[in-house]
């Protein structure tokens, strides 16, 4: 857990640890943030966006060196570009800081069990962005996009238009190995052998 007001860590480790979470270490700065996750390597990483060095700047260093730690951010900002920023940095999921702390630890669990955790305003500002002319992919099935996170989704629209893993990974600044990840939890969550079952689920054929 990263966040540069100490009381605001308080806060949240206290809920978090009623919750049954273990929080293994607290930062206030994205490169003690790093550090932290790097030493530990937990599996969520909880990050403000306005701290200093950059909250974004953090998920996307965590998210390329440790692919298996899911990054949620905690913030105070509903802009477009620091909810945009932050999932094309790794993040799964956005949280405003209004939100009760005594959810969080079922909110993390749920992250950690592939659901996406963002409020339903801040969703509809997503679905919108996929809305736009080059976004192919905006099933007429929603049940199936429903499943996925924003993040997933982006990398099978962005797969789903010809990208190479390699090419995917330079456009969300991750790793190749992140974006496969990324595959697989796609693949898991639709029930599905292959990529091209999930394209085809995915665009309502």
């Amino acid at each position: 857990m990263a966040d540069d007001h100490a009381r605001m860590r308080a806060r949240i480790r206290a809920a978090l640890e009623a919750g049954g979470c273990e929080v293994c270490g607290e930062g206030a700065t994205a490169e003690e943030a790093i550090q932290l996750a790097t030493e530990h390597r937990p599996d969520v990483a909880l990050l403000d966006i306005h701290m200093p060095g950059s909250g974004i700047y953090a998920a996307r260093q965590i998210s390329r060196a440790l692919p298996q730690t899911a990054i949620v951010m905690l913030t105070q900002s509903r802009e477009d570009e620091d909810l945009f920023d932050s999932l094309r940095a790794g993040a799964s999921g956005y949280l405003l800081k209004d939100t009760d702390p005594a959810k969080l630890p079922d909110v993390l669990r749920g992250v950690l069990a592939g659901e996406a955790a963002m409020p339903a305003s801040l969703v509809t500002r997503v679905l919108r962005e996929f809305q736009g002319p080059r976004r192919r992919l905006l099933p007429s099935r929603l049940s199936a996009a429903t499943k996925l996170s924003p993040r997933e989704f982006e990398v099978m629209e962005l797969l789903g238009e010809g990208d190479s893993t390699e090419e995917v990974a330079n456009k969300l600044f991750v790793s190749p190995t992140t974006v496969r990840v990324h595959v697989s939890t796609v693949l898991r969550k639709l029930r599905v052998k292959d990529r091209e079952s999930a394209f085809k689920l995915l665009r309502g054929g």
